[in-house]
């Protein structure tokens, strides 16, 4: 494992079920959303076919974060003044 790869103290991998418990969503939803790239960050331990996709805690919280809205009809995209 990398040092990019290994958690801060305090923090741990959390497997997807995990991460979508947490998240109030499904498995099936958080694989979703890892394919087309609007998911939380998330890293694939392991060799190819047998990988293991693994979440941070903390990336959880800063995706959730920035999932962030004032109103329904917010979309979250920003524009330039």
């Amino acid at each position: 494992m990398s040092e990019t790869q290994r958690p801060a103290a305090g923090q741990r991998w959390l497997k997807r079920k995990e991460a979508a418990a947490r998240l109030g969503v499904s498995e099936n939803t958080l694989a979703k959303r890892a394919m087309s790239g609007d998911g939380p960050p998330f890293v694939k331990m392991g060799k190819a076919r047998q990988a293991h996709v693994r979440y941070l805690e903390s990336d959880l919280t800063a995706w959730l974060d920035a999932q962030k809205r004032t109103s329904t009809s917010d979309t979250g995209a920003t524009t330039a003044a």
